[in-house]
């Protein structure tokens, strides 16, 4: 009987997944595996919000490979080592995998192509799985990738998106194929009390609720912070329990989506840019994609600023407010991340990296790729083209949350944008005249 293995990695789904409907038109039978990494516990990534999210999404992925005859096979330990052993065991030819983005995932994808092929297997990498585009398609004629969103995503809407796979029927799993017990949330410690539940049946039903009664509107309430309208499908994008290539093809075809469905889909697309520069410049992680000989705030003063950011207590309503959220779901809506991370990078002038730990620690649909250059777009050493603009918590305020609902659903008893709470811990026109002395003539704010 032939047999060929799926590795699963950030695509933990049935539906549309390219990896699992290859390996079963390859061969009789598959082998299913996820391998819990100790490379990325060694990382530090593997935070409690993220742990538990993954516990409800290989329980989910489980129980649907059962439905159709199948199962998931979970190890842990160095993937490398647990795929080439599980291979061994079950005489799998061939492994199937959707290509990774970050330098971590490319480097494991190498190690293991050459392991397998001493082995005599063979390592399939399939594209356009966790994303719509795969990094590197779309590329202008003088670079390897686009450093500015506005000619990649006129580039990226005429691209047509592969055609979206169904759920296989069947998947047959062979005999005799070990496989250690799955993590449960409940054995998560340090879990925010909010957290959404994970898994493909979680972001499935959500993407259709979504799709009928929350994109239409899109354009028009996206920012507004008290209307909470934005689809919190961010995690599902980062576990794979949805494919953003579904979801592009459904939310075009959304009945009277209309606007609402092209400001959707171009979030996407952002999300698909924000890859293809980490793919191409996987310094950009950790290093300035454009260095604007940043001297970032340290000592003690700039670690009481930095503390009082983490713990909501800055004294900016809209800025609190939003680091209580981040706390309590280990999610925060996208306005309130932009201007949290530039009070952090801008007004106390901060270390962006500072900023993004924090948010990789807490946040469960923490990406590499979007949280790191979002951040770096934020602090103005990214691919935005304006990267002196600050944006002044109160204004936004006013602008995005009028009627404070936002402030009071997470800061009880506020008194809204402009009162309430301790004392700044700086002042606005303060903290510009430092940012534009530390770093050069700075726009106004907006």
């Amino acid at each position: 009987m032939a047999v060929s293995m799926v590795l699963f990695t950030s695509d933990l789904r049935v539906h549309d997944h390219p990896p699992l409907r290859a390996a079963l038109r390859a061969t009789d039978a598959v082998v299913p595996l996820f391998v819990l990494d100790t490379g990325i516990d060694a990382t530090g990534f593997a935070v409690p919000n993220r742990r538990a999210f993954l516990a409800d999404c290989l329980t989910d992925l489980d129980a649907a490979l059962r439905r159709r005859g199948g199962r998931l096979v979970v190890r842990q330990g160095e993937v490398v080592a647990e795929v080439c052993r599980v291979a061994a065991e079950a005489g799998a030819g061939e492994v199937h995998v959707s290509a990774g983005v970050t330098a971590y995932a490319r480097r494991r994808e190498e190690r293991l192509r050459r392991a397998l092929e001493s082995a005599g297997r063979r390592l399939v990498v399939h594209d356009a799985v966790t994303t719509v585009v795969p990094p590197g398609v779309l590329t202008p004629a003088a670079s390897d990738h686009f450093a500015v969103f506005t000619p990649y995503f006129r580039h990226w809407s005429q691209h047509r998106p592969r055609d979206v796979l169904g759920a296989p029927r069947v998947v047959r799993v062979p005999d005799g194929v070990g496989s250690a017990d799955l993590p449960a949330r409940r054995d998560v410690a340090g879990v925010s009390e909010g957290l959404a539940a994970g898994g493909e049946t979680a972001g499935r039903r959500r993407m259709a609720a979504w799709l009928r009664d929350g994109i239409a509107r899109y354009a028009g309430t996206h920012d507004d912070l008290g209307a909470d309208a934005t689809s919190r499908l961010s995690a599902h994008l980062h576990f794979g329990t949805v494919s953003p290539t579904e979801l592009v093809r459904r939310a075009r075809a959304a009945d009277g989506a209309g606007a609402g469905a092209e400001a959707f889909v171009r979030q996407l697309a952002w999300r698909d840019f924000h890859h293809q520069v980490l793919a191409a410049r996987p310094h950009a992680a950790t290093a300035d994609y454009r260095t604007r000989h940043d001297r970032w705030r340290t000592g003690p003063r700039a670690e009481a600023d930095i503390e009082a950011w983490r713990e909501g207590r800055t004294g900016y309503p809209l800025v609190d407010a939003a680091m209580r959220q981040l706390r309590h779901e280990g999610w925060m809506h996208n306005r309130a991340r932009m201007v949290a991370a530039s009070f952090l990078a801008k007004t106390l002038y901060v270390d962006w990296r500072t900023g993004a730990r924090h948010f990789l620690d807490l946040l469960v649909d923490g990406d590499v790729a979007d949280n790191q250059l979002n951040w770096q777009w934020v602090a103005g050493t990214g691919t935005d083209t304006r990267p002196n603009r600050v944006l002044n918590p109160l204004a936004q305020a006013r602008r995005y949350d009028p009627d404070g609902t936002y402030v009071r659903r997470w800061l009880p008893g506020s008194a809204g944008a402009d009162g309430g709470g301790p004392r700044p811990v700086v002042g606005l026109a303060e903290a510009l005249d430092r940012f534009r002395q530390a770093r050069g003539p700075a726009r106004p704010a907006v």
